[in-house]
């Protein structure tokens, strides 16, 4: 009986989403660039603030974050709040100048700043990089927290790695259907929904959690003073020594990727282009910002009382669930699917399950069309056809779709099955890409002169550099962890080698003739929303006050 409330919970949820997002989209131009890649140009605030947490919000947060904090307690929660210092930043400074150049991606603003070869590029390292990185983690860490809350394998019969490639076969299949023939007002209207449910339902994880661990004496207070007596690092924002996002860390590579993650990644800002106006996309990135902010109470804290569960009060479920590799570790990536199987009941498992899934297809439908996006318009409609009608292209953006589908549901488990640390080895990978991209991103955007020749071996020298560090390390031993002490201080010192390169060759001779000048091809009306420099000043100092109050440890032990 239970089993069947399960089910069907998860799928009138399921069933509930796609039925709404199709009444709410059904009459969407999807025949031209601009209604298929753009919505059409007709996203307010509040679609554009779901669609951008959501498709961020998906399981390599739930399940990769959590599995953070399971390790190295609140000190996890810096990749979700100085998200909202960096969001703060794209709705002052950078919108207004994509909204102006009336941009469908990034590298069609990086053509009329630097030219062609610098666009067709910077387009193939964003395709290859969203299907060999981002969309395999995402199905991963989503089928992996999938079994783990339902135990899908045990009651399948089938083992974990099997259930996994059932599960990722799954979700891409649904996905892909949302990424292909929906475009992206589907993929933002579904976001939305699932957004309000991933909210709720990620609170009650949160609630159910706390109060299992505070038991009969008392209400949150008790399980806070439980979980800080058992572990006094578990809610230090700055974290300790030995962990990957020790504070310096927030200077240098955690900063540069989530500031090149919410500023410049195709994958997000797509659905800001999408905005009616300047201030409607301002509204949504500064409500996303403010719950960026409130985002680790949800990403953050669930795997600290995981944490709590196997290692201080030693819940025999919880130890049974989440286990431990050869060596001797706990297997953090299983600490969330463990928790929720644990505190959530049974008749609630569907409409979770059903929420971790829309998160799931979130990220993964608004990357497929991201490189659908990148793919029709900076390589097909540039290159390979110029002459393409509207329907011709939408064509090639849906086949680049069901191509770099099938081949992320293929590498997903290759890559990240069995490996231990899975969230911060995905932030390794992405520094791969995320550091050259930015450097040259942000030289364009506050340089009138360096040309697209400087900006090219600047790309490909940071791309070497990224691979050396990141591939040939040498590991905890080697010479970049004796050397830089962390992989994110190596990414800060790459980015910063990158600028001055990139500014010598500039003065070396490599520049443009005439100063770059933007122009406005009036797309969307510009004028900005009075109150977001307050708004985003507030926002700011909120973020800053959180790590603050927690740079100790709690301040009622």
């Amino acid at each position: 009986m239970n089993a069947l409330i399960t089910i069907g919970s998860f799928v009138f949820f399921t069933a509930l989403v796609a039925v709404l997002t199709w009444l709410l989209t059904r009459r969407t131009k999807l025949d031209t660039d601009e209604g298929y890649f753009l919505a059409g140009r007709s996203l307010t605030g509040v679609f554009i603030a779901g669609s951008l947490l959501l498709t961020n919000l998906s399981t390599e947060q739930l399940v990769g974050l959590n599995g953070g904090s399971f390790n190295d307690g609140l000190s996890a929660m810096c990749w979700e709040v100085i998200a909202g210092i960096s969001l703060v930043i794209l709705a002052l400074v950078f919108l207004p100048r994509y909204l102006k150049s009336g941009i469908a991606t990034i590298p069609q603003f990086l053509e009329e700043r630097y030219g062609p070869t610098v666009r067709a590029t910077t387009a193939m390292i964003f395709i290859i990089a969203y299907m060999l990185i981002l969309l395999p983690f995402v199905l991963f860490l989503g089928a992996n927290g999938l079994n783990g809350m339902l135990r899908l394998d045990a009651r399948l019969g089938l083992t974990e790695l099997q259930t996994i490639w059932l599960v990722i076969v799954a979700v891409a299949g649904l996905g892909g259907a949302y990424a292909i023939f929906g475009g992206l007002r589907a993929i933002a209207v579904s976001d939305t929904f699932n957004g309000a449910g991933l909210l709720i339902g990620g609170l009650m994880i949160t609630y159910f959690s706390l109060s299992l661990i505070a038991g009969e004496e008392g209400g949150f207070a008790a399980a806070f003073e439980k979980i800080d007596a058992a572990d006094p690092d578990a809610f230090r924002s700055l974290g300790a020594a030995n962990e990957d996002t020790h504070w310096p860390t927030l200077f240098t590579g955690v900063l540069l990727l989530n500031f090149f993650y919410w500023c410049t990644n195709q994958q997000i800002i797509q659905r800001t282009f999408g905005a009616k106006n300047l201030a409607e996309g301002q509204k949504g990135v500064l409500m996303a910002a403010f719950f960026k902010i409130l985002a680790p109470l949800i990403l953050v804290l669930p795997g600290i009382t995981a944490a709590y569960l196997v290692m201080g009060a030693e819940d025999p479920q919880m130890i049974e669930s989440v286990g431990q590799d050869e060596e001797g570790n706990w297997v953090s990536s299983r600490a969330y699917g463990a928790l929720v199987a644990r505190v959530l009941p049974e008749w609630l498992l569907g409409f979770f399950a059903a929420v971790v899934v829309g998160s799931i297809l979130s990220t993964f439908n608004s990357v497929l069309n991201s490189a659908a996006t990148l793919f029709s318009l900076d390589v097909f409609k540039k290159y390979l056809h110029p002459a393409a009608s509207d329907h011709q292209t939408v064509r090639s953006g849906q086949l680049c779709s069901l191509v770099i589908g099938v081949l992320a549901i293929i590498v997903a488990p290759l890559i990240f099955y069995g490996r231990e640390g899975v969230f911060d080895f995905f932030q390794t990978l992405n520094g791969v890409y995320f550091i050259p991209l930015l450097a040259i991103i942000m030289v364009g955007m506050f340089n009138r002169y360096v040309d697209g020749r400087a900006a090219l071996i600047t790309l490909l020298i940071g791309l070497g550099l990224m691979i050396l560090g990141t591939f040939f390390g040498g590991g905890p031993e080697g010479w970049l962890q004796s050397t830089f002490g962390s992989g994110f201080h190596y990414m800060g010192a790459v980015f910063v080698v990158l600028i001055v390169l990139q500014l010598a060759l500039g003065a070396a001779g490599l520049r443009r003739q005439e100063p770059y000048t933007q122009r406005d091809v009036q797309a969307v009306d510009l004028t900005p929303w009075k109150a977001a420099p307050l708004v985003g000043g507030l926002l700011a100092a909120f973020a800053i006050s959180i790590f603050v109050f927690f740079a100790g440890s709690l301040p009622w032990s």
